[in-house]
């Protein structure tokens, strides 16, 4: 340390340390530290009571630059009334300037790096990187400058999006109606503050987008144009994403309004295809100009016609999809057609050669392993190391396919379409938010951790309401590392603090969080009366008026301009959803004149949206139907359910006159399990010990399940284990009063068999008997079994066992292989009831 100050001195006094006040502070400064509303030692004063601090781009820098500028003066003014001036150069004498600008193309910040007044070493080479920082004198007559340089246009942009963000803009500013958070002063901390993207595309497809945004954007915007592209481009800017894959049902984005690909470019927004459009091509345009079947074999001259006039317009920053899969999103063959695939993958590849003049590999492409196509993949068939390979979940936030660990790197890398929307079997899900913010990051951590680092994509459907779901995938994708396991029940609250401030964030953020576990035990449009037996009926829908009292609390505490932000953001899911289950719940007594009010009360809900929210802005926005689904396929019109005449009743046995609780000595402790009426059961979460080892542990991931959290190996890259006694476990003490053969269920999230291997496994056993080997999803290739697995998001396996005697005993759960993730443990000792979610926990804890 001694000789480290020495030469800091020397360096010091040769004038060799050209930025020595930003060193002597943190060098990576956190988001939540940049901005002060007060004049700490040394800030920059952004915004004074005597001014504001003028901005400075250079003429020659890119466009998207030029526009994120004025995107900051805008918010400047909105936030505290006062408008920031925008020059192009320097000014000779006058008050602190921010210098924004790309350092390959600011003629502005190649001075300051000439004169050695910043360091941009950090930003070379670097994609979408960014830095953040206060500079004294960078000019003769400047006192200081904040300068934000990014590594190209797109990081300067982001550079920029963080400091709006933190002076109180948020990302859903327009989107969700969110008031900016005034303030009288704004200043920016000294020091040096970069960051930079993990994932490198990381966008939203809009998709079965009709009725609801097709709807929403002809009446506000005359159809999905530039000027609805504009605000979706801004959304993506300020929330760090770069890709998008356009909307498709029945419109074409590059041939609906010339000005899309134009007002993309100026946002820097990369545009591709969803997976079944290639080369540039939206699908509606063969409906509109081809000419013939949508056949290779039959009309190769048309299609590659086609493709080749999309590819010519499309000068824009892209990604091309190549592939080919067969009409209206539907298998190109019965047989997996290998040898076809190809032929097509080579001609599209020279069509791209032809058209760019360049080699294919200049140009990004992708081949996404979507349903079926992934068959081509599994048998054999590969494309050029180039080609990403987009990886796709089935369709209901569960991933098919991940590369192996030991897979050589490929130069296109890997990607994941997910889904957070879907049309299909078993049940369309369009209406609203379902997605759990935890099952969406343990999904990704695993793509990410096994390399899937160059595209992540996710189908958003209408993008409202998935307001959270969208923040978080792209806040995940852009770091990764700062979300993890012990932590991720956090991001609601710091989510709901960006939105409706610090005050009421905290409440806001658990309203949030159960939203988020309960909507997903079971799709709106899958719900009917039969989903929940008597009992737990009572216990669904009491969380659900729980739940729907605190939001309703909470709305009567905010000031009355956040009251629309509020109400699609956390009310209107929360209470309709609510409103839902009580209809519901009412149909299962027979209650017809309840089932009636409910199903009106949802049509009032659904015309608040409409017409008295943000003053009728999002007409037509919830119009998506979500009542009186029979098949796949929506209806045409929500439609009341039809009654049975006969009510559900109470089928539980009456109450045992013994427990095993009765049996637990009282010098018992920690957690302990009871057999009560027949059952034990136990969140796996909840265990009693458990022993780690050196190469893997069981860890908790809160909120995971239906009824609580979840167990998980990590890492999760860790190698199979062998189920052996000093292997880790997780272990459950419980108590039975009788002996015999019982039957133990283990419920796991429907994780599929993303290895490709005989199936995920975990290891069960009670007291001294082998452990007994569970394999969770080997036939996830069996559709009847995949729909019942997705349908009621579990799996749940089932063990036997035998209790030699009456008291105390152990359960213990050993890791094989990671991913899979245990939400509960259920033993029947002979009055186990059916029911969807299982029995409440029997459980005490000392």
């Amino acid at each position: 340390m001694k000789e480290w100050i020495e030469r800091f001195s020397v360096a010091l006094a040769e004038r060799r340390l050209f930025f020595v006040f930003p060193l002597l502070f943190p060098f990576c400064l956190s988001a939540q530290e940049l901005v002060s509303i007060k004049a700490e030692n040394r800030a920059f004063p952004l915004v004074t009571e005597k001014g504001t601090a003028s901005i400075i781009v250079d003429a020659g820098d890119d466009p998207l630059v030029k526009k994120v500028t004025g995107m900051m003066q805008e918010d400047v003014a909105a936030v505290t009334g006062k408008r920031p001036g925008i020059g192009n150069t320097f000014p000779l004498t006058g008050g602190p300037v921010v210098l924004v600008g790309s350092i390959d193309k600011s003629s502005l910040l190649q001075q300051l790096i000439k004169k050695h007044k910043i360091d941009v070493s950090s930003l070379k080479g670097k994609w979408e990187a960014y830095q953040v920082q206060v500079v004294r004198q960078p000019m003769k007559g400047i006192d200081q400058a904040l300068v934000i340089a990014g590594s190209d246009r797109r990081g300067t942009a982001y550079g920029v999006m963080t400091l709006l963000e933190q002076i109180g803009v948020s990302p859903w500013h327009w989107w969700a109606d969110i008031p900016v958070k005034h303030q009288q002063a704004l200043y920016i901390r000294p020091g040096i503050f970069t960051d930079a993207p993990k994932v490198k595309y990381r966008g939203i497809f809009i998709n079965d987008e009709a009725p609801a945004l097709s709807g929403w954007a002809k009446e506000q915007f005359g159809g999905f144009n530039h000027r609805f592209y504009e605000k979706v481009f801004e959304l993506m800017l300020r929330l760090k994403g770069n890709y998008l894959w356009p909307a498709m049902w029945g419109n074409a984005f590059y041939d609906d309004d010339s000005l899309n690909i134009r007002t993309a470019a100026e946002y820097g927004i990369v545009i591709g295809t969803s997976h079944h459009e290639p080369l540039m091509r939206a699908h509606d345009e063969w409906r509109r100009y081809g000419k013939g079947a949508w056949n290779f074999d039959s009309n190769e001259t048309r299609l590659k016609d086609f493709w080749r006039t999309g590819l010519q317009r499309a000068d824009n920053e892209k990604i091309v999809t190549i592939g080919m899969r067969g009409d209206g999103d539907e298998p190109m063959s019965r047989e997996t057609a290998t040898a076809l695939l190809e032929r097509i993958v080579d001609t599209q590849r020279h069509i791209i050669e032809q058209v760019t003049r360049k080699p294919a590999s200049a140009t990004p492409q992708l081949w996404a392993l979507y349903k079926e196509v992934q068959d081509y993949y599994d048998k054999g068939m590969r494309v050029p190391d180039d080609v990403t390979l987009l990886l796709c979940d089935d369709n209901w936030g569960n991933i098919r396919r991940l590369p192996r660990l030991e897979d050589k790197n490929r130069t296109g890398g890997y990607g994941i379409y997910y889904h957070f929307d879907y049309v299909g079997g078993p049940r369309s899900y369009k209406w609203i938010n379902t997605s759990n913010i935890a099952r969406i990051w343990e999904q990704m951590h695993l793509a990410w951790e096994y390399n899937v680092r160059q595209i992540w994509i996710v189908n958003v459907g209408d993008i409202k309401p998935m307001e959270l779901p969208i923040s978080f995938f792209l806040d995940y994708a852009w770091d990764p590392g700062k979300w993890n396991e012990d932590n991720i029940p956090n991001y609601y609250e710091t989510w709901a603090v960006k939105q409706f401030g610090t005050a009421v964030g905290t409440e806001v953020g658990n309203i949030l969080r159960l939203y988020s576990q309960y909507s997903a035990r079971r799709k709106p449009e899958l719900l009917n009366e039969k989903t929940y037996s008597y009992q737990e009926w009572k216990t669904v829908t009491g969380e659900w008026r729980q739940l729907r009292s605190r939001a309703e609390r909470m709305d009567e505490k905010l000031p009355p301009d956040y009251h629309d932000a509020y109400f699609q953001l956390v009310l209107y899911p929360v209470t309709a959803l609510c409103n839902l289950h009580e209809m519901y719940h009412a149909v299962a007594l027979n209650k017809p004149d309840s089932v009636k009010w409910y199903f009106e009360n949802d049509s009032l809900l659904t015309a608040r949206f409409h017409t008295t929210l943000a003053g009728g802005k999002w007409n037509r926005m919830m119009s998506q139907t979500h009542i009186g689904y029979t098949s796949w396929n929506d209806p045409p019109r929500n439609r009341m359910p039809a009654l049975t005449g006969k009510a559900i009743t109470d089928t539980v046995k009456a109450p045992a006159t013994r427990t095993a609780l009765s049996l637990v000595p009282d010098t018992a402790k920690g957690r302990l399990f009871y057999e009560k009426d027949g059952y034990i059961a136990m969140e796996a979460d909840h265990y009693s010990y458990a022993r780690n080892d050196r190469y893997v542990a069981w860890k908790a991931i809160p909120g995971i399940g239906k009824t609580g959290g979840g167990i998980s190996p990590f890492p999760v890259t860790a190698p199979r284990q062998q189920g052996e006694e000093d292997d880790a476990y997780t272990a459950y003490n419980f108590y039975t009063y009788d002996t015999g053969t019982i039957t133990l269920y283990t419920y796991c999230s429907p994780t599929l068999n993303f290895p490709h291997q005989q199936g995920l496994q975990y290891a069960v056993s009670i007291d001294d008997e082998p452990p007994q080997l569970i394999t969770l999803n080997k036939e996830d290739d069996d559709l009847h079994t995949w729909e019942r697995w997705v349908a009621d998001n579990i799996i749940i396996k089932r063990s036997v066992h035998t209790i030699h005697t009456p008291g105390r005993h152990v359960l213990k759960c050993r890791v094989i292989d990671p991913g899979v993730v245990l939400q509960r443990l259920v033993i029947d000792a002979g009055g186990l009831q059916p029911g969807y979610l299982g029995p409440p926990e029997t459980s005490i804890l000392r």
